[in-house]
């Protein structure tokens, strides 16, 4: 039972200091742009690895599928 009152106590703290903000820097945080979910759950370079790879992969196999 505290689990849950204490996840609405900090839902509502994060809302009341969100909205105790300047309305500039709210519009400020909402255009701030994410990094994308790879770069988020996985970091740098496993993303790049995978896209190095599948580039390459595709490129191997369009000189196969023409002879």
């Amino acid at each position: 039972m505290s689990d849950t009152t204490d996840y609405i106590k900090y839902v509502a703290e994060k809302s009341v200091a969100y909205l105790n903000l300047p309305a500039d820097e709210r519009r400020e945080r909402r255009k701030k742009k994410r990094e994308p979910w790879q770069i988020r759950w996985f970091g740098q370079l496993l993303p790049l690895g995978i896209r190095i790879w599948w580039a390459n992969r595709k490129k191997e196999e369009e000189p196969a599928a023409r002879v």
